[in-house]
């Protein structure tokens, strides 16, 4: 009876966000709430909620997600200084005689956007407040131009050095030690940021060249729909000037991680420190800008952080009612063994990305799942990139992908809701066939962790 409380208490959580509640409060408050009357009930240990204080200390203590207010300042630092806005002017100038030049350009731009930023949100309105209106003043079809910044949005869910990585990479390090002390294996190993971000290149390369070869056949086959567009000549020292400085700054931070000079959150600072010393080498940071930037890096850290500590009394709570038991046992019994509990856990976390962002999801849901999935063998990398993989998917499906909203709230009112809707639906369906591919092959995921470590 006290599990089945515990998946009264999730739907309860759900039905409030969909409300429009703060998701931070949200969580806590409802936990706090079923614990108290559970309490009263009888159906809840409050031994339980002693252990609060010392795991709300270790979600703020931890070392690994130290890196994430850090790579947050670094995308905020970017943006700000405007790199972006150039590195795309340059880019589209480059490739804008080209059929689907645009395109190409946007895509690229996004992906190294998507790398700097590794937030979903802030790429995706970035792009659509710099590319849209070139993209439709070019001749793009609208649909084709929304598709196109939406889907390269959300490549900041799998390209590293990633937000969405590094706190999945500390959820399912611990779900992984404690799958293996359930199995009396008391030398436990470890899954970390690194491995993640190694695991995410092939499957997010392979991503951007299936985006990038989209949007040339339909430049050939309908060019009507992807023009040329006339543009000014680029010279050598603008191409330079615009790509060189963010590349060496992702490649001095992805690659510090990937040879093992550094650890993430090092990592993290070292992109912090260089993204501010571009923005005050091109003149683009000052004072007043600089502090804003700090301010838009405190609140979205804040809200993180928050969100953080929701999770972890939810999470606490409904362990408290023996959710985990619960689910345990349902897994158990669930025909297809782990093909069929992974299918299932997959189609909830892909109908919970309607609803839910990528970091309630993932101090929520993987927690509870995760350990009983890598009980049942699965490769705990390979989990974590499927699961970025589909949030992905699920962030551009109409009619409640998170990327569509960001493009709503800055496109032009005379793109209508229906354009983007029909735009993004072949970039689902490349996503689709990159999930399903990994799925096949792991080793798309797991071979390179493998060769570096």
């Amino acid at each position: 009876m006290d599990g089945y409380i515990a998946l009264y208490m999730f739907a309860a959580v759900c039905l409030i966000l969909m409300l429009g509640y703060p998701v931070a409060f949200t969580l806590a408050g409802t936990a706090l709430a079923f614990a108290a009357v559970g309490i009263i009930a009888g159906h809840f240990d409050p031994a339980f909620l002693a252990a609060l204080p010392a795991r709300l200390f270790g979600t703020i203590s931890n070392d690994t997600l130290i890196a994430v207010p850090l790579f947050i300042l670094m995308g905020v630092l970017l943006e700000k200084s405007r790199i972006a806005e150039q590195l795309l002017g340059t880019l589209s100038r480059s490739f804008g005689s080209l059929k689907g030049g645009l395109g190409i350009a946007v895509v690229l731009v996004g992906m190294l956007l998507a790398a700097s930023t590794g937030i979903v949100g802030a790429t995706v309105v970035t792009m659509g407040l710099l590319s849209l209106p070139s993209m439709l003043k070019g001749g793009y079809s609208p649909s084709l131009a929304a598709g196109t910044i939406c889907a390269t949005g959300t490549l900041g869910q799998i390209i590293p050095p990633s937000i969405a990585l590094v706190l999945l990479g500390d959820v399912l390090s611990n779900a992984y030690q404690q799958a293996q002390l359930s199995m009396n294996i008391f030398s436990p190993k470890t899954v970390s940021v690194g491995d993640l971000f190694v695991g995410a290149l092939l499957p997010g390369l392979l991503l951007v060249a299936l985006y990038l070869g989209y949007i040339l056949v339909i430049a050939r086959l309908r060019p009507q729909l992807a023009p040329n567009v006339e543009t000014e000549p680029v010279t050598a020292a603008e191409l330079l000037g615009s790509l060189v400085p963010p590349l060496v700054l992702i490649a001095v931070v992805l690659g510090s991680i990937l040879v093992g000079a550094a650890t993430p959150t090092e990592a993290a600072g070292v992109g912090a420190v260089g993204a501010l010393l571009l923005a005050l080498a091109k003149g683009e940071m000052p004072i007043p800008r600089l502090r804003e930037a700090l301010l838009d890096a405190m609140k979205i850290t804040c809200m993180v952080f928050m969100i953080l500590i929701g999770a972890a009394v939810f999470s606490l709570v409904f362990r408290g009612f023996g959710g985990e038991e619960l689910i345990h046992h349902f897994f158990e019994q669930m025909p297809g063994g782990v093909f069929g509990a992974t299918l299932v856990v997959m189609l909830l976390i892909f109908l919970l990305g309607f609803i839910l962002d990528f970091i309630e999801i993932t101090f929520v849901v993987v927690p509870i799942v995760g350990p009983i999935l890598m009980m049942m063998g699965l490769d705990p990398v390979w989990l974590g990139i499927m699961i970025a993989l589909n949030l992905q998917t699920s962030f551009l499906t109409p009619p409640f992908g998170f990327a569509l909203f960001y493009l709503r709230g800055v496109a032009p009112p005379e793109l209508p809701t229906s354009a983007i809707y029909r735009g993004v639906i072949p970039f689902i369906l490349i996503q689709l066939m990159v999930l399903v591919a990994l799925w096949i092959w792991p080793a798309m995921a797991t071979w390179l962790p493998s060769v570096v470590n």
